[in-house]
């Protein structure tokens, strides 16, 4: 990265935290969700990681995100249960609705939260590892109810949120675990693009006109173009489907939809966890070897180029986490000065 800056994961989460107390949130809230906006960062989830900072401080300055409480369980029964989180920080929450849920795996072999109203949970994947380092199967759907960023395949105006999936399973070395949208691209990554003078690498808008293009400028034209569902042009029916999915088992099954939500929400999701416990009805490290050997079919697949193995969904992501805490967390340029604001917002140097 050019004038790339490094800084120890420890000394970075310290300072988040401070920033964050200082804008409302009590210290449990303010830890939680400095830990795992930087372990976005760790895992290389840069549009996702203290990048975002800077809103969850506004967020909380301004009441759109609760910096304290408790959520409320809405209804429930056996092993589902809806809980509001009346813009608590989904930082906070979704660790919670994970625990949950693994306990109610642990008594009837799987659990499955859904969360309505949790002020922004970053990315997916931070959570993934709670449930696998336990032996167990975890996954997660979110959507943005107060977003419609999305176009549906054949149209050319937007109706679906950009909406992640998630999954990690444990197996007998590192677990796998999958963090996708069901988008072609992310905005940010669109954003990047616009402001360092790159065309994106494929087709991942439709413009006004009904154009798919791959210019970023299109996305802040008038009209803008929106962002195509996952497959673009030929394949987009699939990721129209994918999104379809998503947003039954959050939206529908929560009882909030975009009928309901408020533009005060903001970036807040609703999110669909189901957590499995494999010893429910196979023994003890069964699926792990299962599981390991399925990877190892992945892993020993013939490359197309001997000088880019195939890699199974995770191990890039677990790579850049060990040498960040080795070497320090690698933030560009442009992140940085999103940092500094933040130090200046909240009287609180950098380290």
């Amino acid at each position: 990265m050019s004038d790339e800056k490094k800084r120890s994961a420890a000394a970075m989460q310290a300072w988040a935290e401070r920033c964050l107390r200082k804008q409302g949130a009590t210290p449990d809230v303010a830890r939680s969700m400095a830990q795992h906006l930087l372990a976005g960062d760790l895992m290389g989830f840069r549009t996702h990681g203290l990048l975002r900072l800077r809103y969850n401080l506004q967020a909380l300055a301004t009441g759109q995100t609760r910096g304290n409480g408790q959520v409320a369980v809405m209804s429930k029964r056996a092993a589902l249960e809806l809980w509001d989180a009346h813009l608590l920080s989904g930082l906070y929450v979704m660790p919670q609705a994970v625990a949950r849920a693994m306990a109610l795996a642990r008594d009837y072999g799987t659990g499955t939260i859904v969360v309505r109203r949790a002020q922004h949970v970053a990315a997916l994947a931070v959570y993934l590892e709670q449930a696998t380092q336990a032996g167990m199967l975890i996954q997660i759907m979110a959507s943005t109810p107060a977003q419609q960023v999305v176009a549906p395949h054949g149209a050319k105006s937007a109706c679906f949120s950009p909406n992640p999936f998630a999954f990690g399973v444990p197996t007998t070395g590192q677990p796998v675990l999958l963090d996708m949208s069901l988008r072609m691209t992310a905005a940010g990554k669109v954003r990047s693009a616009l402001a360092e003078g790159k065309q994106l690498p494929y087709a991942a808008l439709i413009t006004a006109a009904g154009d798919y293009t791959c210019d970023p400028a299109a996305f802040t034209a008038q009209p803008p173009a929106v962002l195509a569902s996952l497959g673009g042009a030929e394949l987009g029916y699939k990721g129209t489907g994918l999104n379809l999915f998503s947003e039954f088992w959050t939206l529908a099954l929560s009882d909030y939809g975009r009928a309901d939500a408020q533009a005060s929400d903001a970036d807040a999701n609703t999110v669909w966890i189901q957590v499995i416990d494999p010893t429910a009805i196979l023994a003890a490290g069964a699926l792990e070897r299962q599981a390991a050997a399925l990877v190892a079919a992945v892993q020993t697949a013939t490359p197309i180029d001997a000088q880019q193995p195939v890699r199974v969904p995770g191990q890039g992501a677990l790579a850049t986490r060990a040498r960040q805490l080795s070497q320090g967390v690698e933030y560009s340029a442009a992140v940085w000065r999103q940092l500094e604001w933040c130090a200046e917002y909240c009287a609180e140097p950098l380290p």
